[in-house]
C-alpha cells in the first residue's frame, strides 16, 4: 500500500472516530511512521486532505449503492441494505460515517470540500428517491409519500441516528431510531 493511501486510511479512521478537527498532521505522522513534511508532499494543506478523503469516500459509497442495486431486487430490500450500510459504519458505536463526521465539522471547511459534501448528500438522496419510487410500484415499502421528501427524511434519519448512537456508544440507539422505517419494509 502506498503512502498516500495509508495517509487517507489513517485520516479517515481519525475523522470517523474523533472528528475532523480532532487530528493533526502530527497525529498522522505518528500513526503511519512518516515525517510531517512527507504528509505535506501529498497533501499541502489539511483542506487538500479533506477533499481527497471525501472524494474517495463518495466514490466508495456510490459503489456500495450500485452493489445493493445488483443484489437486492426490491425497494424494500434495497432500503434495508442502505440502513445496514449506515449501521455497519458505526463499528459498534465507535465511529460515524465520514459524511456525518464532515457534516458536524462543517465550519472547518472551505467551499470546495462543502461542495463535495453536498454532492455526497445529493447522490444519496437521488438514490433513495429512486428506491422510494420503486417501493411505491413494487409495494415493498408501505405508505410511501412524496419520494423526494421520503429520501431527504431518510438521509436525515440515518445521519441523526448515527450521531445518537455514537454519542451513547450504543448501537441500540441507531436501531431504535430506524425501527419505524424498517417496520414499513416488506
Amino acid at each position: 500500500m502506498n503512502t498516500k493511501v495509508r495517509l487517507l486510511d489513517a485520516a479517515e479512521i481519525a475523522a470517523r472516530s474523533n472528528g475532523y478537527d480532532a487530528f493533526s498532521y502530527a497525529d498522522l505522522s505518528r500513526a503511519i511512521g512518516i515525517r510531517k513534511a512527507s504528509i505535506h508532499h501529498h497533501f499541502p494543506a489539511k483542506a487538500d486532505l479533506a477533499l481527497a478523503l471525501l472524494q474517495r469516500y463518495r466514490t466508495r459509497f456510490v459503489a456500495s449503492l450500485e452493489a445493493i442495486e445488483g443484489t437486492d431486487a426490491t425497494a424494500g430490500l434495497r432500503l434495508r441494505s442502505y440502513l445496514r450500510v449506515y449501521r455497519d459504519a458505526l463499528q459498534g458505536g465507535e465511529t460515524v460515517c465520514l459524511c456525518v463526521a464532515f457534516s458536524a465539522a462543517r465550519d472547518s471547511f472551505g467551499s470546495e470540500v462543502l461542495s463535495e459534501l453536498e454532492r455526497f448528500h445529493k447522490d444519496s438522496i437521488a438514490w433513495l428517491e429512486a428506491v422510494y419510487r420503486q417501493g411505491r410500484k413494487d409495494g415493498t415499502i408501505l405508505h410511501v409519500g412524496a419520494p423526494d421528501r421520503e429520501a431527504t427524511a431518510t438521509m436525515a434519519l440515518v445521519e441523526g441516528a448515527q450521531l445518537m448512537a455514537r454519542a451513547a456508544g450504543d448501537l441500540s440507539r441507531f436501531d431504535t431510531a430506524v425501527a419505524m422505517l424498517e417496520a414499513r419494509l416488506n
